[in-house]
């Protein structure tokens, strides 16, 4: 019975709409009747946290929020706690964005979140402020709801996604005025390969955009490769059971219709980031303990990205080599590794403990988050 029932999973898994459902798992909220729109319901400040909306290029109305530092909203407490509450439709009016807008030393974090639930969900809170931990004073948390999650309209695709991050970047860059030397872009899980493909996408161009530094906690190879390890709740694999079977393995593999390929992405990133001689900084971490993705695909990843910086691949055995002479044992804390050239820097965080989203929450976090602006910190 069991694995009639495993027969046709793996057939509706060839299905646009199962596939949608497996990948982004939109359609599970998490926040019980917590509104979105009451951002104090989720144990922020009055107007520490601003709703508003910012519109994808296709009309969609991306749900979003500015979540102002602690210390700055301290200084502005008065003014802030006078100004009404809830949903804003023009946030530029807003005191929160002034504060944004008008500060030349501000920092934003552009955070991605990962699938299911929404930005209010699980871990995401701890999340954001352990960003704005990075400058208690100076750090914004810029995060927003894709299309299909949360209060956002629509059905999530990969090409939807990337729209739609590019789209609240846009904003960042031409709405609150904020340089890319200032943004840093976040992403957890799913939101890694959004942020990768946000890298890609500004670096390409005629000319290229380079932000101060990307973090990415949790991040995968790309879906096919993920497809063979994951385990939905840390618990139900997809498609390992029939990995040893290469046919049907390859035939089940070719039925992907969006693979999210960050191998290639933060290859092109970093090679666009080295011609055109911009300073760059990439920070994956990934914890042993992660149930639902494996930490060898952050590995992977960080051999990718250190084999773009040169005109030759770096093999595995070339790499093993590399780390026994260059990788720092932390003890319990796990080990750390930079790889280092003239304009860039790329670092790998292999952490013993904090699953797939506890770890979101976590100094370490704080920590990237301010080597990202100030190295000597």
């Amino acid at each position: 019975m069991v694995a009639v029932l495993y027969a046709g999973l793996l057939g509706a898994l060839t299905t646009r709409f199962v596939q949608t459902h497996a990948v982004y798992l939109h359609a599970f909220q998490m926040t019980g009747d917590k509104d979105l729109n009451t951002p104090e319901m989720f144990g922020f400040l009055r107007n520490q946290v601003t709703p508003f909306i910012i519109h994808s290029p296709d009309g969609i109305p991306l749900h979003s929020w500015h979540i102002l530092p602690i210390g700055l909203h301290r200084k502005h407490m008065a003014g802030l706690t006078q100004q009404p509450t809830g949903l804003k439709t023009d946030v530029t009016t807003g005191l929160a964005f002034e504060l944004l807008r008008n500060d030349p030393d501000a920092f934003l974090a552009i955070h991605f979140h990962g699938a299911g639930g929404n930005m209010g969900s699980g871990h995401r809170i701890p999340n954001y402020r352990a960003l704005a931990a990075g400058d208690p004073d100076r750090m914004h948390v810029l995060t927003f709801d894709y299309r299909g999650f949360g209060k956002t309209p629509g059905v999530p695709t990969e090409q939807g996604l990337i729209q739609d991050a590019i789209a609240v970047v846009e904003w960042a860059l031409n709405v609150a005025n904020t340089p890319p030397s200032r943004i840093l872009v976040f992403g957890q899980s799913l939101g890694t390969a959004v942020n990768m493909a946000v890298a890609e996408s500004f670096a390409s161009r005629d000319k290229p955009v380079i932000f101060a530094g990307h973090i990415m906690i949790a991040p995968f190879v790309d879906v096919p490769t993920l497809v063979t390890t994951y385990k939905i709740a840390g618990k139900i694999p997809i498609l390992s059971p029939v990995a040893q079977y290469t046919r049907l393995f390859n035939l089940l593999s070719s039925q992907i219709r969006e693979t999210w390929s960050t191998k290639t992405r933060i290859a092109t990133y970093v090679r666009r980031s080295e011609a055109a001689s911009h300073k760059y900084r990439i920070v994956l971490i990934h914890a042993e303990d992660d149930s639902s993705i494996p930490w060898h695909h952050t590995s992977t990843l960080f051999q990718n990205a250190a084999s773009a910086t040169g005109e030759e691949e770096i093999g595995s055995a070339e790499m093993n080599t590399w780390r026994s002479g260059s990788s720092q044992d932390i003890g319990a804390a796990g080990s750390v590794a930079h790889w280092r050239t003239e304009h860039g820097t790329i670092s790998e965080y292999i952490l013993k403990y904090g699953l797939h989203d506890v770890v979101m929450g976590a100094p370490i976090v704080s920590l990237a988050a301010m080597r990202i602006f100030d190295e000597d910190r």
